[in-house]
């Protein structure tokens, strides 16, 4: 395995460009594969067993267009997921983790509220972090249905996605929370709206920094990093729509992009043959 071959990347739709933008500002040399599984999102209401199908199908396409390290870039596939594929696959697998621990460290009142998916507040690996953190503070768990879909739609701000934030917030609010974790990828490109709902007194708190620090320190590890002083290249896939995709993961990228559409064979396994 070379040092030059690229970083994959991938997540059930395009919140993970917000690991994947993170990543890019830790390592600038790096070659960047996204996939945006927009396909079969939202993973947060779908079997485990179709999760678990999706995240290997994924890291195989990326393993096999060259990724010398993949980041799963969704909290549920993480929950899912993570500890199959580092059994299954060679490279290193870089998962995420609700900030949990941050938001334990930095809350006045005691109490913090967690956004997330109801598979991921669900998976086991989300309860071992509670229970390794979570001692002497109140946690509050929020799932969020509704708000990957919103995202996926480009509506960030509307009215319809305003309601939606303020039931999920409301019941966290009047609790005491003053630190809110996002427990989703996609969610912290709903920040300046929570924030605005939220108030000035409430700390929001995502995992993205956290995971691109966490790929350099792997990377380093291992000998992986891409040698300095040249600037890194993305390459983005989706099996949703390319035509209809292209303008979110534009915008939100905040570059042109191509958007180029996953084979037949990875678009189509779900491991589920009823599905």
């Amino acid at each position: 395995m070379t040092a030059s071959r690229p970083i994959g990347v991938f997540d059930s739709g395009v919140g993970g460009l917000t690991v994947l933008a993170e990543i890019r500002r830790e390592l600038p040399a790096e070659d960047l594969l996204y996939v945006a599984d927009s396909g079969h999102a939202p993973y947060g209401d779908k079997p485990p067993a179709l999760i678990e199908a999706r995240a290997v199908a994924l890291t195989g396409f990326l393993i096999g267009q060259g990724a010398k390290a993949v980041v799963v870039a969704c909290n549920t596939a993480t929950g899912a997921a993570a500890r199959l594929l580092r059994s299954r696959y060679p490279v290193p697998i870089i998962a995420m983790e609700p900030a949990v621990k941050p938001a334990v460290g930095l809350t006045r009142s005691g109490v913090i509220g967690v956004l997330a998916t109801r598979a991921t507040l669900a998976s086991h690996s989300f309860g071992r972090l509670l229970a390794q953190v979570g001692a002497g503070v109140q946690v509050l768990l929020q799932p969020c249905p509704g708000l990957v879909e919103r995202v996926e739609a480009g509506d960030l701000d509307g009215d319809y996605t305003r309601a939606l934030l303020a039931d999920y917030l409301r019941p966290l609010l009047e609790r005491g929370a003053d630190s809110i974790v996002l427990g989703c990828t996609h969610y912290p490109y709903l920040r300046p709206l929570i924030l605005d709902l939220a108030g000035p007194g409430v700390t929001v708190l995502d995992s993205g920094v956290a995971v691109a620090r966490q790929v350099r320190r792997r990377l380093e590890a291992d000998g992986l990093l891409a040698p300095a002083g040249r600037l890194g290249t993305e390459r983005f896939w989706t099996s949703g729509c390319p035509v209809a995709g292209l303008g979110l993961v534009a915008r939100l990228w905040r570059a042109a992009v191509t958007l180029e559409p996953l084979p037949d064979g990875v678009c189509r396994d779900s491991g589920l043959s009823s599905w």
